[in-house]
């Protein structure tokens, strides 16, 4: 990958795929999801061994897939149409270019349905049920799937019809209130995660709340149930500590910049070379902090003695901390407070973060080999399990790349029906990533 540093992956301690039979082994999930949030809870289930077949549009596929640049690149430094956004939830899956839109594509989608545990979508409220593919008609086929909708406000209320992106829960669920600068201070104001959170947030719901069903699926009722997950919902939810303070004190959390509410000397620091971040808890913690900065009396002042007296005078205590730390260097003051026990960390950029030993010895960094041989860096799954560890990884599909032998192995389709659905353009071609560099290099 040109212009970004080499990945390995796991090393001795990555057990492959084969060694072992991964919990969702037997689980066959029917993919209708885009962008992140569905993606990314069915690429929980197929970390964990369960078959995804991703369902795309035949000659677009995900729009995620063009969320760039910049976009991985082959060994001669050519753009493939592959970005972040999409080789970040689409490992391990298989990918059929289908066009529901039609009506060979439909019976198409409920024949797979009829022989799949999961199915995923995350379409606007009802767009399904014009195609006989709403869960009634699924479930009509199959009566033990699982199937999971996943929308920004859910299947019902005043704005379920409405249709929404990460940035707009973050503003409407409250994360951007407490996030970001207080008010008269520079650089005031509610401010976005830099991450997708709500996104990954609600996908990981999701892949709970699957996990859940078919759990009761299996070992309660026999039969499958709809999920309704709502991304501001999951959002608000995830907020539980915000809004548990508002409702015990009838006042909304403010924002807090880099410090933590109600933390005292906690937060961020700026040192003779980066940023580092404390998080001092204890009165003895604190007791080591002064003493590390050269103010020992202030374990006798009394405007810090207590959790509660720190919180309200907070900013005083941040002043002292920050000018003790403004001209010493990082390391060796990371290194005084961990031998004191005070929780901390430099802020790191990601290029930083993957060269931390600890990330490295946790194997954090992964890769996978696509089938035309192109090397795709992943970020591994941060499960460990004892007995069934998630080892190595198959590379995200190319648009399409399986639609054939999805179709043939699961439906028993012969080679002049699917040539006849290609020909129609029901289905899509086969393609791999070097089709997608050669395609690219003739337009």
């Amino acid at each position: 990958m040109a212009g970004a540093p080499q990945i390995q992956s796991g090393g001795d301690a990555v057990i492959g795929r084969g060694e072992c039979v991964l919990p969702f082994a037997n689980l066959r999930v029917l993919d209708l999801s885009r962008i992140i949030a569905g993606p990314w809870a069915t690429q929980m289930l197929a970390d964990c061994g369960a078959e995804v077949i991703k369902i795309e549009r035949p000659g677009q596929g995900d729009p995620a897939r063009h969320y760039g640049p910049p976009f991985l690149q082959d060994s001669a430094g050519r753009n493939l149409d592959e970005s972040p956004f999409s080789i970040s939830v689409n490992r391990n899956k298989r990918s059929a270019a289908i066009d529901i839109a039609r009506p060979e594509g439909q019976d198409l989608i409920r024949r797979l349905a009829a022989k799949c545990d999961v199915l995923v979508e995350n379409y606007k409220v009802g767009d399904l049920a014009r195609y006989g593919l709403d869960y009634a008609a699924i479930r009509s086929v199959n009566p033990r799937i699982v199937y999971c909708s996943i929308t920004g406000f859910g299947q019902s209320g005043p704005y379920a019809h409405r249709p929404g992106y990460d940035p707009i829960f973050q503003a409407m669920g409250g994360l951007m209130s407490v996030t970001g600068h207080p008010d008269g201070s520079p650089g005031e104001g509610p401010m976005k995660v830099g991450a997708v959170i709500v996104d990954v947030i609600g996908g990981m719901y999701a892949g709970f709340a699957l996990a859940t069903a078919l759990y009761h699926r299996d070992c309660r009722s026999g039969q499958g149930q709809h999920i309704d997950l709502s991304l501001l919902d999951a959002e608000i939810a995830a907020l539980s500590h915000s809004a548990l303070h508002y409702f015990i004190s009838g006042s909304p959390p403010g924002r807090h910049g880099n410090g933590i509410g109600g933390g005292g000397g906690s937060g961020m620091y700026r040192c003779a070379d980066k940023p580092i971040v404390i998080s001092p808890g204890t009165d003895a913690e604190y007791v080591a902090l002064y003493g590390i900065i050269g103010r020992p009396e202030l374990t006798a002042d009394e405007r810090f003695s207590t959790y509660a007296l720190r919180s309200h005078n907070g900013q005083a205590l941040r002043t002292a901390i920050q000018e003790a730390f403004a001209g010493r260097e990082s390391a060796h003051l990371l290194e005084q407070l961990e031998q004191a026990g005070i929780p901390c960390g430099a802020v790191n950029d990601m290029g930083q973060v993957f060269d931390d030993p600890q990330v490295r010895h946790r194997h954090m960094a992964a890769s996978a080999c696509a089938a035309d041989g192109t090397s795709v860096p992943l970020v591994a799954n941060p499960i460990r399990f004892s007995e069934t560890p998630i080892g190595s990884y198959r590379a995200p599909p190319a648009l399409g790349e399986h639609t054939r032998e999805i179709l043939g192995t699961l439906l028993g389709m012969d080679s002049a029906a699917m040539e006849e659905l290609e020909r129609s353009a029901v289905i899509g071609a086969p393609r791999a990533m070097g089709n997608l560099v050669k395609k690219r290099s003739e337009s």
